[in-house]
C-alpha cells in the first residue's frame, strides 16, 4: 500500500469492512431485537451491560490497533523476521492480558453494575449475561488482534468473512436460546450470553490458521524473554494508549446510562435502543478508520508521509458526507426504526430524541476516529488517546450532567452533539500539527 492510488487502497480497505462490521454490530442489534420482546427489565438488563462489554471490546481493540500498527509498519520497512515476532507477540501478550481482566471482571459483577445504577430486578439477568460472557473473552479478543495483524497485511477480505460468519451464527442462535425449540428451554438474556459465544469459534480458528499456513506469521516456540520483552514494549507502545482510548468511549456511554437512570427505567431503555442504533450507523466510519491504519502504518514505515495526509483528508470527506445521509435517514424514518425494537411511548420519545440531534454531528466524531487510528498506525498513539480523552471525559461528560439538570434526556443528547462539533476542532489542530507535518 505505498504504491498506486490512495483512495484505491482506502476503499478496497474500507468497504470489506463496512459489511464485517455492519455483521459484528448486527449482532448486538439482534439481540437487542430478541431481548425486547422479554419486557422492559431484561432491555434496560442489556443497555447496562453495553458500556462494560463495549470496554472490554475495546481492549481488544486497543490490542488489535497496536499490533497493526507495529506490524504495519515492519512490513512496510521491510523487516519480515519482525513481523514474525511482533504478529506472535501480539497474540501471546493479548492472551495473558483477557485472561486477567476475565477474572477481574467475573469478581465484580455485581458491585460494578451497582455502580452504574441497575436495580435488583434488572441485576439477576445482568448477572446471568455477564457470567457467561466474561469466561468467553479470550474468544472475542484473540481473534481481534488476529483479524488486525491480517488487516496489516492489507488482506481486508477475510476478517470480513469471519465476521460475518460470526454474525450469521449469533443472529441464527438468539432465537433458540433465548425463548427456547424443542428440546431447547427458554434462557432468556443468558441465551443471548450462549449466542455469543457459540458465534465466536469460527473466527477464533480461521484467523489463527490463516495467520499461520497462508501468511507464515506466527511461530510456534518460546522465544527468549529478552527478545519476546522487546516485541511487547513495542507492541505495549501503540496498545496501551490505543486501548485506553478505545476503553474511553465505553466508559462515556457508562457515565451517560448512569446519568439517565436517575429518569427510570424506559430511559435507559430508550438511550440503550438509540446507542445500538447509532453504533450500527456508525459502520462506514469505523471502517474508514480500519482501513486507514495499514495504510498510513506501511507508508510511515516507508518514509512516505504525503500519502498518509492525503488518505486522511479523504477520510475527513467521506465521513463528513455520511454524516449528513443518516441525519436526514433519521429525520425522516428514525420513529419507524426505533418502534422496531420497542414500541413503548417513553422509550421511543428517549430514542427518537437522540436520533433528531446526533447523527448530523457524527462528522466530528467520524474524523476524530480516523485521526486517532492514524496517530496508532505511526506510533503516536498518545495523541489518539488525547482526543479521545478530550471528547469523552472533558466534554461529553460535564455537558452530559448539566444537559441532564436542565432538559432531562434530551439535554444528554444534545450534549453528545456539542462534544461531536467541538471534538472536530480539536482533531483538525491535532492533524495540523502532526500529520499534515509530517
Amino acid at each position: 500500500m505505498t504504491t498506486g492510488p490512495v483512495a484505491g487502497h482506502l476503499t478496497r480497505m474500507t468497504l470489506p469492512m463496512v459489511v464485517g462490521i455492519l455483521a459484528v454490530l448486527s449482532i448486538s442489534v439482534a439481540d437487542t431485537y430478541f431481548v425486547a420482546q422479554l419486557g422492559t427489565n431484561e432491555l434496560a438488563a442489556l443497555s447496562f451491560t453495553f458500556p462494560v462489554v463495549f470496554c472490554m471490546a475495546s481492549i481488544g481493540i486497543g490490542l488489535g490497533a497496536g499490533a497493526s500498527s507495529v506490524v504495519s509498519r515492519a512490513l512496510g520497512s521491510g523487516d519480515e523476521g519482525r513481523v514474525r515476532r511482533l504478529a506472535t507477540g501480539s497474540l501471546v501478550l493479548a492472551l495473558l492480558i483477557v485472561g486477567s481482566l476475565a477474572t477481574l471482571g467475573m469478581l465484580t459483577i455485581e458491585p460494578l453494575f451497582r455502580l452504574l445504577g441497575a436495580r435488583p430486578a434488572q441485576m439477576e439477568h445482568i448477572t446471568a449475561y455477564m457470567r457467561i460472557w466474561y469466561p468467553g473473552m479470550v474468544m472475542l479478543v484473540v481473534p481481534m488482534v488476529a483479524n488486525n495483524i491480517l488487516r496489516a497485511t492489507g488482506d481486508a477480505i477475510f476478517p470480513s468473512v469471519v465476521m460475518i460468519v460470526a454474525a450469521v451464527v449469533n443472529i441464527a442462535l438468539d432465537p433458540i436460546l433465548i425463548f427456547g425449540l424443542g428440546p431447547i428451554p427458554a434462557m432468556g438474556v443468558e441465551g443471548a450470553a450462549w449466542a455469543t459465544l457459540a458465534a465466536r469459534f469460527a473466527p477464533l480458528a480461521g484467523s489463527l490458521y490463516l495467520l499461520h499456513y497462508r501468511e507464515g506469521m506466527l511461530e510456534f516456540k518460546i522465544p527468549p524473554m529478552a527478545e519476546l520483552r522487546d516485541c511487547w514494549r513495542s507492541i505495549a507502545a501503540v496498545s496501551l494508549p490505543a486501548a485506553m482510548g478505545n476503553v474511553v468511549n465505553p466508559l462515556g456511554y457508562g457515565i451517560l446510562t448512569a446519568i439517565i437512570a436517575r429518569f427510570g427505567a424506559d430511559a435507559v431503555a430508550g438511550f440503550g435502543v438509540a446507542t445500538r442504533i447509532e453504533a450500527l450507523a456508525l459502520v462506514p466510519l469505523f471502517a474508514l478508520s480500519a482501513g486507514i491504519a495499514p495504510i498510513a502504518g506501511q507508508n510511515w514505515g516507508a518514509g512516505k508521509g504525503e500519502r498518509i495526509r492525503l488518505a486522511l483528508v479523504q477520510c475527513f470527506a467521506a465521513g463528513a458526507f455520511w454524516s449528513v445521509l443518516l441525519a436526514a435517514s433519521f429525520w425522516l424514518f428514525g420513529e419507524e426504526v426505533v418502534r422496531l425494537f420497542n414500541p413503548d411511548a417513553e422509550i421511543v420519545r428517549v430514542a427518537t430524541g437522540y436520533l433528531d440531534i446526533v447523527p448530523l454531528s457524527l462528522a466530528g466524531f467520524g474524523m476524530l476516529i480516523c485521526a486517532a487510528a492514524a496517530f496508532n498506525a505511526i506510533g503516536q498513539a498518545a495523541r489518539g488517546l488525547f482526543l479521545h480523552i478530550a471528547r469523552t471525559l472533558a466534554l461529553t461528560a460535564p455537558l452530559a450532567w448539566v444537559g441532564a439538570v436542565l432538559l432531562g434526556p434530551l439535554g444528554i443528547a444534545l450534549a453528545v452533539a456539542a462534544a461531536n462539533v467541538l471534538s472536530a476542532g480539536i482533531t483538525l489542530w491535532q492533524s495540523r500539527r502532526i500529520l499534515l507535518r509530517s
